[in-house]
């Protein structure tokens, strides 16, 4: 059975009369290429863990994005900064595994990549080896296409991402919108060098909305925009996020698809008046 048609699980299934499940089609980079062409959006959400993985690629999301996020979503930092690679990774496998469908982007975090272009291979290299992914993104523009170049001739492939770089924030000055007014052929700039460079696709993140669409149309690869408007090629958001498990003051261009967060307090809250009460565990649940 190959890799395109394999459900969950591995070893030889036991004899059934029930109706073989139907064939999935993993997401690759040209089929991407393909959905840009025919003008269908893409999606796109980070995941960090086996049951969103699951749930998000049943959804029929098309890539997982195992962000660098993590560090102020999983290990409780600040900012995207202090993540590491080795912290990274067993994330990337664990997503990996779960999914059938979707494409699982391993994104490379600060420090691992900028320093040269060998560099940034061998730290592409450990996702996909490692962690299981089947490509990575990195940020920056014209600076990174030789760090791109180098993982595309190396077999690895790349999603770049411009515009609001996270890992830049220090240097941009904070979270500000780019591609105001002279920076907007900066922005086209740089797509169109990490084009040349050989990703498969770029994220645009807080870019304004007719540089964005500006790019998409010139572009072959697909965009992907966070805060980057409706003229992207897909979209990309983070789960906790989207789904209302972070709270505080959310970015202008989230929207919250759920209010996850109030159903697991509402849970755990009647858990523990269960068992304060001495209600849980009934009857019914004890041998």
């Amino acid at each position: 059975m190959s890799e395109e048609t394999a459900p969950y699980g591995s070893g030889a299934a036991a004899p059934s009369s029930e109706p073989s499940p139907a064939p999935v089609r993993k997401v690759r980079t040209h089929h991407l290429r393909e959905m840009k062409e025919r003008g269908e959006p893409i999606t796109m959400l980070t995941s960090y863990d086996m049951y969103t993985a699951q749930i998000f690629d049943e959804a029929g999301i098309d890539l997982l994005l195992v962000g660098d996020s993590a560090s102020n979503n999983v290990f409780g930092n600040e900012t995207s900064l202090p993540v590491t690679v080795d912290e990274l990774v067993p994330l990337t496998r664990a997503v990996a595994r779960s999914t059938r469908r979707a494409m699982v982007v391993g994104d490379l975090p600060f420090g691992s990549y900028q320093a040269s272009p060998e560099q940034g291979y061998l730290t592409a290299v450990r996702f996909m080896k490692e962690g299981g992914a089947h490509c990575v993104k990195l940020e920056g523009g014209a600076e990174m296409a030789p760090v791109i170049r180098k993982c595309v001739e190396g077999g690895i492939p790349v999603i770049a991402h411009i515009g609001f770089t996270p890992q830049s924030e220090h240097t941009l000055g904070g979270y500000r919108v780019q591609g105001r007014g002279d920076a907007a052929e900066r922005v086209l700039a740089d797509a169109r060098a990490v084009q040349e460079a050989g990703a498969f696709a770029v994220v645009m993140e807080m870019v304004q909305a007719d540089v964005a669409a500006k790019v998409s149309a010139e572009l072959e690869i697909p965009t992907i925009g966070i805060g980057g408007g409706n003229g992207c090629d897909g979209q990309v958001l983070v789960w906790t996020d989207a789904f209302g498990i972070r709270t505080g003051r959310m970015p202008r261009f989230v929207k919250q698809y759920a209010d996850v967060r109030t159903v697991l307090l509402d849970g755990a809250k009647a858990y523990r008046d269960d068992v304060k009460a001495r209600t849980f565990p009934g009857p019914e649940h004890s041998f």
